[in-house]
């Protein structure tokens, strides 16, 4: 693990913030258990294609730039920056509180979507197997289910996903946004690399699983060239759904991505900043629904007209923009179409504006970014920390992509 100062940008609801005179310590990774009580979150965005999604995670150790999930991690009390990377909390009691879900009466059998915020299948999975069980427990109850990762470790469940699609459904998307192994380290550090990506997509389409590739976030005057270049090895890999949304910078996550994009391509920098505000009427965020996913103006036409055109050519199913209402069946009747993961704003998550609602004691309900508003919180933080020493691994692709928890 590459040795990262704590920075985190002042978050709103904290009464006092820090700052360090001498420069800042070292960030270490710390790990805490999450007290919820229930596990099933619920979606009412008109921008994104599905009800229902769980988060066994909280925070992710991939510590994306352009995550627009982090403000979330200012909801506990923690910051959006090194905190949202290194501080994770964990549901230990996610698949116990899912079957729980699905013994209810009221229960339809609903897709749920892994994950709506951070990656479910980020580093601390390969030893806390919390989405594996809860898959097992997708199949035990014949739940259709969908994952959206950016990880190599779902190669490990890929009987788990097999049996799934046998008695219900199971869909996969690979985020795949750049061509670049360099700008992709640069921008995303503890990813795998595109190329191992696109190994997972022929993994999963080689054992009969459906697969599709996310070209998400395009970050305009970045990557948004590299999007034939993606679209054909993924089609090439066996992916045969596509889809792209355009980079969201939410609250505090615009800092986090300037600072990591000057510190990291500074040669860049400036152009890039310059091109997301031409798509987002001058400023580095548009929140309003209908827009936030893809943009507006020349520029973003532009990049939609690139998407769409090569996966035409490609052959590459494309489901419409659902709009509230409207989704596709499977979002509310179990059948086998998969959710609109893509296209719609959901290149990792989107706790932030998405209005998902966890039904738990400190339930979070944020309805529009321009304005975060939390429900209620309880007064003391609703996790206890885990001592833990960890290896984030990964740092070969020939190798286990995953970390190890050891005793």
């Amino acid at each position: 693990m590459r040795p990262v100062a704590i920075s985190n940008p002042p978050n709103p609801w904290a009464t006092t913030e820090v700052e360090y005179l001498e420069g800042a310590p070292e960030v270490k990774l710390e790990v805490f258990a999450d007290q919820t009580r229930q596990i099933l979150a619920k979606n009412d965005s008109p921008d994104v294609g599905f009800t229902y999604s769980v988060n066994p995670y909280r925070g992710c150790f991939h510590a994306c730039a352009y995550c627009y999930a982090r403000p979330s991690h200012e909801y506990l009390s923690l910051g959006a920056g090194t905190d949202f990377d290194r501080k994770i909390v964990v549901k230990l009691r996610a698949a116990e509180l899912l079957g729980a879900a699905f013994a209810r009466k009221s229960w339809r059998r609903e897709t749920v979507v892994f994950s709506g915020v951070t990656d479910c299948y980020q580093p601390l999975e390969a030893s806390y197997r919390l989405t594996r069980a809860c898959l097992e427990v997708c199949v035990a109850h014949r739940n259709p289910a969908a994952i959206i990762t950016k990880s190599a470790l779902v190669e490990r469940d890929v009987d788990v996903l097999a049996a799934l699609a046998r008695v219900a459904s199971a869909f996969v998307t690979v985020s795949i946004p750049f061509w670049d192994p360099e700008r992709a380290r640069a921008i995303e550090p503890y990813v795998a690399t595109p190329a191992r990506r696109l190994r997972v997509i022929e993994t999963l389409a080689r054992a009969g699983l459906d697969v599709g590739v996310n070209v998400a976030p395009i970050i305009p005057g970045l990557n948004d060239q590299d999007i034939p270049k993606i679209l054909t090895a993924a089609r090439n890999a066996g992916a045969t759904r596509a889809g792209c949304v355009l980079v969201r910078l939410p609250g505090s996550v615009k800092q986090v991505f300037e600072e990591r994009l000057r510190a990291a391509l500074p040669l860049s920098a400036d152009r890039v900043l310059h091109r997301i505000r031409e798509t987002r009427g001058g400023q580095l965020y548009d929140p309003r629904f209908g827009t936030r996913g893809g943009g507006e103006g020349p520029y973003a036409e532009t990049i939609r007209t690139l998407f769409e055109t090569t996966a035409a050519r490609l052959g590459f199913d494309q489901p419409r923009n659902p709009q509230k209402g409207s989704e596709p069946p499977a979002m509310s009747s179990g059948g086998r179409s998969p959710p609109a993961l893509h296209a719609i704003g959901m290149e990792m998550g989107d706790s932030a504006g998405s209005g998902q609602v966890e039904g738990s004691g400190h339930v979070e309900d944020v309805k529009d970014d321009r304005e975060a508003a939390v429900a209620q919180r309880e007064a003391r933080r609703p996790y206890t920390q885990l001592t833990l020493a960890f290896d984030p691994g990964g740092g070969d692709d020939r190798g286990a992509p995953a970390g190890k928890v050891r005793p």
